[in-house]
């Protein structure tokens, strides 16, 4: 009994002096920054006020329907527009976007000079109806350097 205790005690105290481990090795990177500079000057002529206007329905904060299809790109400033919609599509962006592109396609303008937006969301529980007119002046580029 005697040769079988020693072995297994001597066993028992080798593995708890090794245990597991592991090992984590990782190498310092320096940052990455990048910059874009440019020296291109853009000439923007300066006209007469345009304006555009927007909705669409949305049902139970998740599903968009009855809006626009065309949209201009840049618009969306902010996340969820305001709203409070925990989730789903931001429909303040969508309308924003779609009163900017009727506004600029109907005045044949480049694109409009400082934009002012307003904004109207009427909540009937399930459904949510939001409305967004935008007003501001026809920009005409008349030439970029």
């Amino acid at each position: 009994m005697k040769k079988f205790l020693v072995p297994a005690a001597l066993a028992a105290a080798l593995a708890t002096l090794t245990g597991c481990s592991s090992y984590n090795v990782s190498q310092p990177s320096s940052p990455l920054n990048g910059s874009v500079t440019t020296d291109l000057k853009a000439d923007i002529a300066v006209g007469e006020p345009i304006s555009g206007q927007s909705e669409v329905n949305v049902l139970f904060s998740l599903l968009q329907f009855g809006g626009d299809s065309e949209f201009a790109d840049g618009v969306a400033y902010g996340v969820d527009g305001g709203t409070g919609l925990p989730f789903g599509p931001d429909p303040v962006s969508a309308v924003k976007a779609a009163a900017v592109y009727k506004a600029v396609k109907e005045s044949g303008a480049d694109l409009i000079v400082a934009p002012r937006y307003e904004l109207s969301v009427q909540n009937y529980v399930v459904f949510k109806k939001v409305t967004a007119k935008v007003t501001g002046n026809k920009g005409t580029i008349k030439s970029i350097r």
